[in-house]
């Protein structure tokens, strides 16, 4: 069985959300063997940089938090599908032939893992798809983009998969991924009420 990384590197030169110096993280030297006998850092940054999980608090007032979630669903048989030749979103149409089942862990991998920056222009989950998503049943999905939609007014694409509690992971490496189906292993940190975790997530396969 092989173990294949699929999170960002977390730097303060990483990508991040259309590129905003406020959600680039910082390291802090604190303490050093030039004045110390040991060494510490203080890094800062936003729980939505980096490959992460988004908490319903995210878009919903009063939704469920990092408190509530269930370590159990975050190791999980997943399902990847290559839809590399999707150019602006990923519709409903884009699915329908994937036999997407109930309880499905799905994760898409996209023209998205040829960018070594933030695209501003990545391929997102479309309405139309997410609500499919969620009418099937689904268990979560992931994206190699770090926002799971863009261009859409009310986050419908959020909303319509945290109405079924569909756990939203973003920010996948999956360049050297091939389609196929693995172990998800994405565990958020045991933060308390927040509305995003970082996560380490790794694929199980052959």
């Amino acid at each position: 069985m092989k173990i294949y990384d699929i999170s960002m590197e977390i730097h303060p030169d990483m990508p991040v959300y259309k590129d905003l110096e406020s959600k680039k993280p910082t390291f802090k030297n604190v303490a050093n063997f030039k004045d110390n006998s040991h060494y510490e850092t203080d890094v800062t940054m936003n729980v939505h940089s980096g490959t992460h999980v988004d908490f319903n608090l995210h878009m919903v007032e009063s939704g469920s938090t990092s408190s509530d979630a269930k370590i159990e669903q975050y190791i999980s048989e997943a399902r990847v599908f290559d839809l590399s030749y999707v150019l602006e979103s990923i519709t409903k149409e884009n699915l329908t032939n994937l036999a997407i089942r109930k309880g499905d862990f799905v994760i898409f991998k996209t023209r998205n893992s040829q960018d070594e920056g933030f695209n501003p222009n990545f391929v997102f989950v479309a309405e139309s798809a997410a609500k499919y998503l969620a009418e099937i049943g689904i268990k979560g999905v992931g994206i190699d983009a770090l926002g799971i939609e863009r261009s859409q007014a009310g986050h419908p694409t959020h909303k319509a998969l945290m109405e079924k509690q569909i756990i939203i992971l973003e920010g996948l490496r999956l360049a050297h991924i091939r389609s196929g189906s693995y172990t998800l292993i994405a565990l958020p940190l045991k933060l308390r009420g927040l509305d995003a975790s970082p996560v380490r997530a790794i694929l199980l396969g052959n």
